[in-house]
């Protein structure tokens, strides 16, 4: 009985013995499976190395074949011996394929960042050339479509183009002022200049300069016109990733005064737009000042083109002394007459069968008589084409009309000058009438938005006295602002009711002249200015 124990014992040391034995045996085992599965791995790179060589070798000799192939076998032996976890399927039958070319054998098209910028105008419009002439027409008509050239202002472009490329080789700086009512292709001229300007400096036929455009509808406050200004400037925050430093307009005027008074070989010229600087007026004027005067420093390479409405701004907003000593060079953009309405429109159309030859000079001179305005003429050749359109759909028959005539011109004016505003400012009365455009003259005399009840009332009481009209009472009139204040045609200061009310027009000056050009009284006044 004693024995029995032992013996179990016994076996359990010797199993204790065989298991080291046999984890040692496993331990010198490892470094060869080690290899093993190296070996193994080295084996199949090898195999897929000369599989992709081989690949690379067909497909280099088949480049230019002209027969059709079928579609590669599986990519090596290794790979097809291994088992599928997946049941068998039947192979799908293969179908003959023709190889594509390769890279070498195709033609490239690169795409060049550094094209002139009319080809790439051109290569746009050619996209749209399955489109329908209607389809065609309304979109070379829109008002933000860029043409391929700019009809009517050849000399305007070429005066500009001369001013800016002298300064730009000189280094030196320079104010272009650049006036002419709404819609005479102002802003449009100097973006086009600017375009081919940049284009000279990629091809370095012109020294490289920078661009900023500071648009006076886009500033919640004028004084910020300074902190993008020096954005542009601070070539220290251009990083690649584009994270440039805010600064505020008051510091931002500080840098800049540093700037223009330091010499710097190194600094690059700046072209600044000021588009709409009608309202970048502000009560000590020291925007205006400030953009005018920088560019008359030694050391500055600041070229200024300033747009605006008015051609006497600067004489009115500062001094004539001042003015005249900062040097301005003076543009004026005339109106549009019907003949260059008719081309720019005409333009447009070229190679589009949609508008009668009698059609398009009819709205050129709708819109000449008014106000010149080259938009106002697109926008009504685009309703007239969206006209025909919609009468097509309803009715494809042969009384449909195919094109758009002088009718359908008249509709669409009738239309566009229709409008609740035009309609409101019909059936106000004489003396309201009077006093809107009383508003709208001297907002255009003084070349800013908001103008004094006192300024106003003044030219209504002179053009009554002129017609022979009993002008109203201060009082009545005061009445008169505020009942067309209670519509919104006048945004009118709150709290006060004196002669230094301040006064926003708050309708376009077409629909006012729209309006008002059957009145006697009234559209003799429009006249006169």
């Amino acid at each position: 009985m004693p024995r029995k124990p032992l013996a179990a014992a016994g076996k359990r040391s010797a199993a204790r013995v065989n298991y080291a034995e046999d984890s040692s045996d496993d331990e010198a085992k490892k470094p060869a499976k080690r290899m093993t599965r190296r070996s193994t791995r080295r084996g199949k790179d090898k195999d897929e190395a000369e599989f992709d060589k081989d690949n690379e070798d067909e497909a280099s000799s088949s480049d230019h074949a002209e027969e059709e192939e079928v579609l590669p076998k599986p990519r090596s032996k290794l790979l097809a011996s291994l088992p599928s976890r997946r049941t068998a399927r039947p192979a799908p039958p293969t179908k003959a394929v023709s190889k594509k070319p390769s890279i070498s054998s195709r033609s490239v098209h690169r795409v060049n960042i550094h094209q002139p910028i009319i080809p790439l105008r051109r290569m746009q419009q050619e996209r749209t050339t399955a489109a329908s002439p209607y389809e065609l027409a309304r979109e070379r008509l829109h008002v933000s479509a860029v043409p391929e050239s700019l009809p009517c202002r050849e000399d305007e472009f070429t005066e500009i183009m001369g001013y800016l490329e002298s300064a730009i080789e000189e280094g030196t700086g320079m104010c272009v002022y650049i006036s002419g009512v709404p819609g005479t292709g102002k802003t449009a001229t100097v973006l086009e200049i600017i375009r081919h300007l940049q284009y000279q400096a990629e091809q370095q036929t012109l020294p490289a300069f920078d661009f900023v455009e500071i648009n006076g509808m886009k500033l919640t406050d004028p004084n910020q016109a300074y902190s993008v200004l020096w954005e542009c400037l601070d070539r220290a925050n251009h990083t690649e990733t584009d994270k440039r430093k805010r600064v505020t307009s008051a510091h931002a005027l500080q840098l800049l005064e540093a700037q223009f008074n330091t010499n710097n070989d190194d600094q690059k010229t700046t072209v600044v737009l000021m588009d709409e600087l009608d309202l970048l007026v502000t009560k000590k004027q020291t925007v205006m000042y400030n953009f005018f005067e920088w560019p008359n420093r030694p050391f500055s390479k600041l070229i200024v083109v300033a747009v605006a409405n008015t051609m006497d701004l600067p004489e009115r907003m500062l001094s004539n002394k001042i003015s005249s000593r900062m040097g301005l060079t003076r543009i004026n953009f005339q109106p549009y007459t019907h003949q260059q309405l008719y081309q720019i429109v005409e333009s447009r159309l070229h190679g589009i069968d949609a508008f009668e030859k009698e059609a398009v000079e009819f709205a050129a001179r709708k819109v000449s008589a008014v106000s010149g305005d080259a938009r106002r003429a697109l926008d009504i050749c685009r309703r007239a084409v969206e006209i025909v359109e919609a009468r097509l759909s309803r009715d494809s028959t042969d009384k449909a009309p195919r094109h758009v005539t002088i009718g359908i011109i008249n509709e669409a004016i009738r239309e566009m000058f229709s409008s609740p505003s035009v309609a409101f400012i019909q059936s106000c009365s004489l003396h309201q009438k009077l006093f809107l455009v009383s508003v709208m003259l001297r907002a255009r005399r003084a070349g800013v938005a908001e103008v004094e009840f006192g300024d106003a009332a003044l030219i209504h009481m002179q053009a009554c006295k002129w017609h022979l009209i009993e002008p109203p009472t201060t009082s009545d009139l005061m009445r008169v602002c505020e009942s067309l204040g209670q519509t919104r045609a006048l945004v009118v200061e709150n709290g006060r009711m004196d002669l230094g009310m301040r006064i926003t027009l708050n309708l376009v000056e077409e629909d006012i002249k729209m309006a008002c050009k059957a009145d006697k009284v009234v559209g003799k006044l429009l006249a006169d200015t």
